[in-house]
């Protein structure tokens, strides 16, 4: 093996640059504060339709709570199955405390019932989100790095490559990254960067009615104001479980050294 070869395969990948790691930093942020808030938005109403308006007894997905007697029960319809959810969704909080609420307290933004101060939250946050991601994006793509770290190389896309990657992380032990990231986590981070936050982005601006009636076309996209609204809610799903694959990943893998890296850099680094 050629010398220059194997150091090409022993050197650290670079690790992201000053800007780059504060607008990592800014989406984390506005995420975390996204999700709570956007829960106690939910609800306000919490049924899921599709189309263009809700309609009675339409909805694909539905958090409630009804009258089982002399007690109360939560329940989740989810097409046209039927969980009880009592204590989580639907009638939540602690045995004595509950109330009819569709996510439990501790999960919402602030933790009592106000759709205005939910919506106070989930707008600031979105501005932060919006102009985070827009200069992550433009940074990375003008300076090559995202094609660079995220995008799979031909060797990563061979059958065995591909399958020996699967069976590596099944067993939670991630392959080493070449150049930044492993095949399953270019592909993780570029549904997120590529396509989930942006959907996310657009389909929150259909929901919203002056943005609806100047620019009808964001519903359109999505078949509708109210498939909108589940989009953005399934595209909450998958970031939920993305920011725990990273977390589990992250722990797995020199969890003190990569948490440096990506909020300090390495000793070095260009900022």
């Amino acid at each position: 093996m050629k010398p220059e070869a194997a150091s090409s395969q022993t050197r650290k990948p670079p690790a992201p640059g000053g800007f780059t790691r504060l607008a990592h930093a800014l989406i984390a942020a506005a995420v975390l504060v996204l999700l709570p808030s956007g829960l106690q938005i939910f609800n306000a109403h919490p049924a899921l339709y599709t189309g263009e308006t809700s309609r009675f007894g339409s909805a694909w997905m539905e958090i409630g709570s009804r009258e089982r007697g002399e007690d109360i029960e939560g329940y989740l319809r989810l097409g046209g199955r039927e969980f009880t959810t009592t204590g989580v969704l639907g009638w939540s909080g602690a045995p004595g405390e509950r109330e009819k609420r569709a996510f439990p307290a501790w999960t919402t933004l602030p933790g009592y019932q106000s759709l205005a101060t939910g919506r106070n939250w989930h707008l600031a946050a979105a501005w932060v989100l919006g102009l985070a991601l827009a200069g992550y994006l433009a940074v990375g793509l003008a300076g090559g790095r995202l094609w660079r770290t995220l995008l799979p190389t031909p060797g990563m896309l061979a059958p065995r490559a591909i399958l020996a990657d699967l069976v590596a992380h099944l067993k939670l032990r991630p392959p080493a990254p070449e150049g930044g990231y492993n095949l399953l986590q270019r592909l993780a981070y570029l549904i997120v960067v590529a396509f989930v936050l942006p959907a996310m982005i657009l389909s929150g601006l259909a929901m919203s009615p002056a943005v609806h009636a100047a620019a009808p076309w964001t519903g359109d996209i999505f078949g509708g104001r109210q498939s909108a609204r589940s989009a953005h809610f399934l595209g909450t799903l998958i970031l939920v479980l993305f920011f725990t694959a990273h977390m589990v990943m992250l722990l797995l893998s020199q969890p003190l050294q990569r948490l440096r890296t990506m909020t300090l850099g390495r000793r070095g680094d260009p900022s």
